[in-house]
């Protein structure tokens, strides 16, 4: 099992750059899928990014492609989301989860894919 806790999150102007990160507690670290969701207000939550165990395999959100970077150490047991471009869009409660399972395409985006989840760092982005 594996605990996981958000931070880097706060308010930043439109065009700035922000950087989240999440730390993850427990051993098999380097075997975990990482992902990253967030959840506007009165929105659903929505799949940002993903990094599979080694960080070989990535997938990006339409809506983050070019803008948003996914990264992970597993040295330090850490992901992490570099956020650049920022736009009030992007504004939510960003969400770090994490799973066993292989991450593919198909999986990648789907939050019921992940069985642990961090309790969120909210991100404002004022125009």
């Amino acid at each position: 099992q594996v605990q996981l806790v958000e931070s880097g999150g706060g308010l930043v102007q439109a065009g700035g750059p922000l950087r989240l990160s999440c730390a993850a507690s427990g051993r098999t670290f380097s075997t975990y899928a990482m992902g990253w969701f967030r959840q506007a207000p009165g929105k659903a939550r929505e799949f940002v990014a993903a990094i599979n165990w080694n960080g070989g395999t990535i997938y990006y959100a339409d809506s983050v492609k070019g803008r948003f970077t996914i990264s992970r150490d597993n040295a330090k047991n850490t992901v992490t989301l570099q956020m650049n471009s920022l736009k009030p869009e992007d504004t939510a409660v960003y969400y770090c989860a994490a799973d066993t399972d292989i991450l593919d395409g198909v999986v990648a985006g789907r939050a019921s894919f992940y069985d642990y989840w961090g309790h969120g760092t909210r991100v404002t982005v004022s125009s």
